[in-house]
């Protein structure tokens, strides 16, 4: 049975010329409908297992937390239907259902009943979701004197006091420090194992890429994507940058199947093309100048990158990245962020880029993404991007039996200086100048 389950799902709201024209219908219901019905969803089906981590992702106003609230019960759609199997614990906003006037305790009591425990269960629970929520002697104080990130470990803490079966999150965590986060991400990752399902909406992608095994994509209120993480977030931010594009080059993206471009290189899905420039090779070699797909961890590489370039661009630059199997950036940068100035280049001229560099990685799947952009701005953000193709090459890191044993992603190549000391060396003194 699954844990949500959503049928020709639909939210459209009254909106009326005027004030005068909401009055009016108000006033004589037979007359004709002053208002038109906006949409904000509309067609949704999909279906959530138990035990799923499915991010919700999508620009503002896609209908994201919307959703949510169907989902929820807090809000009820125009058309279609929302069934949801368990108990749902939610924090669709910072200090939703907090009433700022009473203290954090007498909120637990009242947070803790709307999710179904009694006084005694709360009694019970009690001294966890202090525990969790740390925030001492201020759980007798009103909420109103609370920080932002105070709320959300005490909605947080109030919410996970016991596994539910379900567990919507809606960008509340991005207002805690880091250490709350890692608390908060723990907590989620040990009831996701036990059966819970959890749907976590976020602007933050390396999120998603990191904690979801599944991705929906919002787009203008329909679903533009539904699948793995990677290829949501990979079309997400390419609609960014088309958004972003200020170039004649109208931009295609590519939904999800390789580009058909003849001898041109193609990407996966979320590519990006224009007619402006066309990603002629890119290829990736090793110290003796051969194409590898295969490379011991510390290794020298260089990365070719060649564009021909179908118009005049006044200031070309060109960038790569480097990803992990799952779409995690460990690398990126181009041109313009390494102070490089390639020069104008002309219609019908050819672009090579060669980036050298050591893969100080650690063992494991990598890929990497290419792109030509063109007219940087401060912030190394570009005027139009031409090009943008996503795992035109993928290469695996095997270990180097000859570098130091180390956990994590990259290498820093620590060096070691050491010297013994004798037990006086470890006596602080104390005094003044002169003594």
């Amino acid at each position: 049975m699954s844990a949500i389950l959503v049928r020709d799902l639909g939210k459209a709201y009254r909106q009326y010329p005027s004030r005068w024209a909401r009055l009016a219908e108000w006033s004589d219901p037979r007359h004709k409908p002053r208002h038109h019905l906006h949409w904000v969803l509309r067609d949704l089906n999909f279906s959530i297992e138990p035990g799923e981590a499915v991010g919700i992702i999508g620009v503002n106003g896609a209908g994201k937390s919307t959703l949510l609230k169907m989902i929820t019960g807090t809000t009820q759609p125009t058309i279609g239907t929302v069934n949801v199997a368990g108990r749902v614990a939610a924090l669709l906003e910072l200090g939703m259902g907090f009433h700022s006037d009473f203290t954090g305790r007498q909120n637990v009591y009242m947070a803790g009943q709307l999710l179904g425990y009694s006084i005694e269960e709360i009694d019970r629970r009690m001294p966890d979701i202090l525990a969790f929520a740390e925030i001492g002697s201020y759980i007798d104080q009103p909420v109103r004197m609370y920080s932002s990130g105070m709320q959300v470990r005490l909605a947080f803490a109030v919410a996970v006091a016991d596994r539910p079966d379900v567990l919507i999150v809606d960008e509340a965590l991005a207002v805690g420090d880091v250490h709350f986060q890692q608390k908060c991400y723990h907590r989620i990752r040990q009831y996701v194992a036990d059966g819970t399902t959890l749907l976590f909406v976020t602007h933050g992608m390396s999120t998603v890429l990191e904690f979801c095994t599944r991705a929906i994509y919002l787009r203008a209120g329909a679903i533009a994507s539904d699948g793995s993480p990677k290829e949501a977030v990979d079309l997400y931010q390419a609609d960014v940058l088309v958004k972003s594009h200020e170039g004649d080059d109208k931009p295609t993206i590519n939904p999800g199947n390789s580009l058909d471009s003849g001898e041109a290189v193609s990407g996966s899905a979320g590519s990006m093309s224009t007619d402006g420039a066309t990603c002629a090779d890119v290829a990736l070699l090793n110290g003796a100048g051969e194409k590898v797909a295969v490379v011991l961890s510390e290794e020298s590489v260089e990365l070719i990158v060649r564009y021909r370039l179908h118009r005049y661009l006044e200031d070309p630059h060109v960038g790569f990245k480097i990803r992990t199997a799952t779409g995690t950036v460990i690398f990126e940068s181009n041109t313009y962020c390494m102070s490089r100035v390639l020069g104008a280049a002309q219609t019908d001229s050819h672009l090579e880029v060669r980036f050298s560099f050591a893969v100080d990685l650690s063992p494991g799947d990598y890929t990497i993404t290419v792109g030509l952009a063109n007219g940087s701005m401060p912030g190394g953000v570009f005027r139009e991007v031409l090009s943008y193709m996503h795992d035109v090459i993928s290469f695996k890191v095997l270990p180097n039996p000859s570098a130091i044993i180390w956990a994590g992603v990259v290498n820093l190549h620590p060096v070691t200086n050491w010297q013994w000391l004798d037990s006086h060396a470890f006596v602080k003194t104390t005094g003044s100048q002169g003594e």
